[in-house]
């Protein structure tokens, strides 16, 4: 399994939506706390872009030489329909302090030097060492699985739905769904709902990681295959 510092660094790096906690603001919407973009720089602190007049490039100007703490929350909802749709968030703490020279016109660069990262997810709950947090890779497939798993919710539901074989379900016509949920260089995590409306989740692993789509795909076909036997 990917470990939590893995994880963490996953999130950061997707698509998935997020907002700048920060004490001491009042009357500010949550969106205009969403950086525009993200990223992760060699000692692990944390980038974030924002419209130079946003509330939080204003706080950290107001702060000056003063620390400023603050918290990167992001959430991570399922790119495909089902029932508790929020796979997981993660927390990235620690001090607020803007990086001039390095964003457009416009907009203003925060870095976000990181002290402690906290995962909930799929997985379960961990602290993040932020020495780990630095030296993790995000998965592989990180940019790609939204659009994945669309492709196999809408295009390949039957081989989905024969996967109820292998977790000893009772038959394909036993349940209401039978939903790609999530997917990761290890394996591919499906959720079950029985027509009682019962859901558990089953996790179906490769026989070893894959590095790239080429191998993804061979792996799937021989776990489609494994189904279907």
């Amino acid at each position: 399994m990917p470990s939590a510092a893995e994880r963490t660094r996953t999130l950061v790096h997707s698509t998935c939506s997020s907002v700048l906690l920060l004490t001491g603001l009042h009357g500010v919407r949550p969106e205009q706390l969403e950086p525009r973009l993200r990223n992760v720089g060699p000692e692990g602190d944390l980038f974030l872009l924002f419209p130079a007049d946003s509330p939080a490039v204003r706080a950290a100007t107001h702060a000056q030489d003063d620390e400023l703490s603050a918290a990167l929350e992001i959430t991570d909802v399922a790119p495909v329909s089902v029932p508790q749709r929020i796979r997981g968030r993660a927390w990235v703490t620690g001090w607020l302090t803007r990086v001039p020279g390095l964003a457009p016109p416009g907009s203003m660069t925060l870095r976000l030097e990181t002290k402690e990262a906290y995962v909930d997810d799929l997985w379960g709950a961990s602290a993040v060492d932020p020495d780990a947090f630095t030296a993790a890779e995000p998965d592989p497939l990180v940019q790609d699985e939204p659009e994945l798993l669309q492709h196999l919710h809408t295009h390949h539901g039957e081989q989905v739905r024969a996967l109820c074989g292998l977790v000893g379900a009772a038959g394909r016509g036993g349940m209401k769904s039978v939903t790609p949920l999530a997917l990761d260089r290890f394996g591919l995590r499906v959720r079950f709902q029985e027509r009682g409306g019962h859901c558990f989740d089953a996790r179906f692993d490769f026989p070893e990681p894959v590095a790239d789509l080429a191998q993804l795909r061979a792996a799937m076909r021989r776990l489609f295959e494994a189904a279907t036997d």
